[in-house]
């Protein structure tokens, strides 16, 4: 399989960034994209909404369900699915994009906002994976895709002042693997995938930093490996956590300058919890 045409995707998120990348990745494959999404109206730090988002899936070749919704809310994610299930014919991937940052340290971090991380980033991803599952237990090749780095455990991860983003990332992460176990014998996929270097979105603009822009990557790199692991067979890909480069050089694609947005490699800024290819 390397299409995704006639294939049924709902994500978490994707007004813009990443999010939106992948699906008008999939929609060039004319597939079927459901967006849930807080964003209805424009915000003036974040580019996008959930309609423009639609808009551009639509002009992709794709199919779009844009949905209103917040990814906390447990009747608006049952809402979501079915709505998707019931327009498309089904759901064959979850996408868990949606996302909170905040780096504040540990002595300083607002317990709301501890909270929030929690609420979007892990109780989101667990939220729709789960409310999914009985429409992707019918699909021929069923993916659950979490947009979460690998579980490091080295000390450097816990002192660089942002514990409360680690703990919730992780949780993520912790998705993947229980999923993975859980709905192994159902045939249905649960991965992870995060990118080497940082991305250019409006969290790095934002909260990171926005010098680190000219020393990143597109979000069309994490589209392509997102399509890339969403094509494989699912009984056979599941419980990964992927590296953005690391997929696309599976695929024979090592000729990432397209995707650079820095002059060079070697100005590449590496994103949280991974290392340099080859130790680099």
């Amino acid at each position: 399989m390397s299409t995704l045409s006639g294939k049924t995707l709902i994500m978490s998120g994707g007004s813009r960034g990443i999010g939106e990348a992948i699906a008008v990745r999939a929609a060039r494959d004319g597939a079927n994209v459901a967006l849930l999404a807080k964003t209805a109206e424009p915000h003036p730090k974040l580019p996008g909404t959930v309609h423009t988002a639609a808009e551009a899936v639509e002009a992709a070749g794709g199919h779009a369900l844009p949905i209103v919704g917040d990814v906390r809310d447990d009747e608006v994610v049952e809402d979501a699915v079915r709505r998707t299930a019931e327009q498309f014919g089904g759901v064959d991937i979850v996408v868990n994009n949606a996302s909170a940052i905040d780096l504040t340290p540990s002595e300083s971090i607002p317990m709301k906002r501890y909270d929030l991380m929690q609420d979007i980033n892990a109780r989101g991803s667990f939220l729709l994976s789960r409310t999914a599952i009985p429409e992707l237990r019918k699909a021929a090749n069923p993916h659950i895709l979490t947009l979460s780095p690998p579980i490091r455990l080295e000390e450097e991860w816990f002192t660089a002042g942002h514990l409360a983003y680690s703990i919730a990332k992780y949780s993520m992460s912790l998705v993947t693997v229980g999923l993975a176990a859980e709905l192994r014998s159902d045939g249905i996929a649960a991965n992870s995938l995060w990118p080497r270097t940082t991305i250019d979105t409006a969290a790095i603009r934002n909260v990171v930093g926005a010098e680190l822009s000219s020393r990143s990557r597109t979000p069309e790199i994490m589209a392509d490996a997102a399509h890339a692991v969403l094509t494989r067979p699912a009984a056979e890909t599941t419980g990964q956590f992927f590296i953005d480069d690391e997929v696309l050089a599976a695929e024979g694609i090592t000729d990432l300058s397209g995707y650079r947005l820095a002059p060079s490699e070697a100005d590449l800024q590496l994103d949280f919890w991974v290392d340099p290819v080859d130790g680099a």
